[in-house]
């Protein structure tokens, strides 16, 4: 099926209800491996980073990370979840040619987070509360590199390599329960959740949460049910989606897809999809089992999980303030409305606001700058905003150079185009520029009067009484001094020599 086959989204929804279930794998910042002392640290050599445990050897004996044990408990009160008092491991089994014990150390139906809720806000404002399944333990596979394909995946590969580093880092796997009354935004609600999410990882200090390098990815599956029936459809599940705009987008897909092989009288296969950015469409991956297919059985060599409840409640409140409370407080802080709050959460834009301001600027024009020049440069250049080449502390210095009276807001936006073009910190582009306003009295009353001389008919205008002509000389000696004025006191000096009150 081919992108112009799918049935156009609204027919789609005129006739089906989509149902949606969301499976996010969250890669946690530990120091080492879920089960051995193995570094998780990114960019070393492949198969460097293993040991006898992670790849499954004879006779060697899991151990279990306290920290991924924590940070699970701490995801899991932070979605408002059930903490088990007691929970185990379990082995899920499968060809796993990148996992080389041939299981993954999982949870099954003893997770240690269970029965919980995570409400999002979508662009609109309107609120949507999404119920939580199960957060549980396990660890992350291997990396297979599929060389001599056109697409990097194995169909068409010459040979395979195996890169076993990866193999055992801790994650945590959320599983929501199934979405439903969604309707026509159920690819926004999908977007808005995962975004949410990962908010709150990254708040609990967790993991980086960074989609693009695969410490957070997303499992859509979408089916679609008649409006006006209860029954759910069958469902596919799109695989490993990296960044928000492709969770939205692979939803739309599915249920222009799915639509259109039930409206040829067709039956949706139940599998997994390939997602593909270059036009946000799906491909058929494998047949998806259901999860007795996995033989799931308890795993024999770690203990039960048994959290004491006291620690569990001094986790609960030893909480940091979670995003939606924080972007709240902060709201009411700065007084902006819930509009111009989301449009800042939109641009990706409020932690570099809230840095800003704890550098030293003012919160108006830290949303200033950020949220104006620096999101202009974002946009042009399609680089994300919060990896632009100036620094919360450099922006918060422009604004004292500006409150200071050393810049205006003409200088200060070559400052920053400067700090963006690698020219050293705003105080080094203002002396490799000369951007200072220029607020020696004699040099601006010299400007003064030539503007006045080469424009007697309007001065002549502005001694009758017509102040509003001063702008044009404002503009002359702006011109004169490239902008490097201070426009409020270039007017008082007109003013004074005209003989004219302001």
């Amino acid at each position: 099926m081919t992108v112009t086959d799918l049935v156009p989204y609204e027919d789609a929804l005129a006739t089906y209800d989509p149902v949606m279930g969301l499976e996010v794998h969250v890669e946690l910042g530990t120091k080492t491996k879920m089960f051995c002392g193995c570094s998780t640290e990114l960019g070393a050599e492949p198969n460097s980073q293993t040991c006898p445990t992670c790849l499954g050897m004879p006779g060697s004996l899991p151990v279990v990370n306290a920290i991924g044990v924590e940070s699970a408990i701490k995801i899991g009160l932070a979605l408002n979840c059930e903490i088990a008092e007691w929970c185990r491991f379990a082995r899920k089994n499968y060809f796993y040619p990148d996992m080389p014990k041939n299981f993954q150390t999982s949870q099954y139906d003893e997770p240690i987070a269970f029965d919980g809720y995570l409400d999002v806000q979508l662009e609109d404002g309107e609120t949507f509360r999404v119920q939580i399944e199960r957060a549980h333990m396990e660890e992350d596979t291997g990396k297979s590199l599929h060389v001599g394909g056109a697409t990097g995946r194995i169909h068409g590969a010459s040979h395979s390599l195996l890169d076993y580093n990866r193999a055992g880092i801790p994650l945590i796997e959320i599983v929501t329960k199934p979405i439903e009354g969604a309707g026509a935004r159920a690819p926004e609600v999908a977007k808005a959740y995962v975004a949410e999410l990962r908010e709150l990882i990254k708040a609990l200090g967790v993991s980086e949460a960074r989609m693009e390098q695969g410490q957070m990815r997303c499992d859509v599956n979408l089916s679609l049910r008649p409006n006006g029936t209860e029954t759910f459809g069958t469902r596919s599940e799109t695989k490993n989606v990296n960044s928000l705009r492709s969770v939205e987008r692979a939803a739309r897909y599915e249920i222009q897809r799915h639509a259109a092989v039930l409206n040829s009288g067709d039956k949706v296969v139940q599998e997994t999809r390939h997602f593909h950015e270059e036009d946000g469409s799906t491909t058929a991956g494998r047949i998806k089992d259901n999860a007795e297919d996995y033989r799931y059985f308890p795993e024999p060599d770690l203990v039960p999980v048994a959290p004491a409840r006291d620690w569990v409640e001094e986790l609960r409140k030893g909480l940091p303030e979670l995003p939606r409370v924080r972007r709240n407080r902060l709201r009411e802080e700065w007084g902006v409305s819930e509009f111009d709050m989301q449009s800042i959460l939109n641009a990706g834009a409020l932690d570099l606001i809230v840095a800003t301001a704890e550098a030293g600027a003012p919160a108006d024009q830290a949303r200033k700058w950020w949220m104006g020049e620096l999101a202009r440069h974002s946009n042009e250049t399609g680089v994300a905003l919060d990896e632009v080449a100036i620094t919360p502390a450099q922006v918060a210095r422009v604004t004292e150079l500006v409150a200071s009276g050393d810049l205006n807001d003409k200088l200060a936006r070559q400052v920053i185009e400067g700090v963006l073009a690698g020219e050293g910190d705003p105080d080094a582009v203002v002396e490799k520029r000369g951007l200072k306003v220029v607020s020696d009295e004699g040099a601006l009353g010299a400007a003064v009067d030539e503007a006045i001389a080469a424009n007697a008919a309007v001065a002549d205008k502005i001694r009758g009484g017509k102040v509003a002509a001063a702008g044009a000389l404002v503009g002359a000696v702006m011109k004169a001094t490239r902008g490097q004025a201070d426009a409020a006191r270039v007017r008082e000096l007109i003013l004074e020599k005209l003989g004219v009150e302001g």
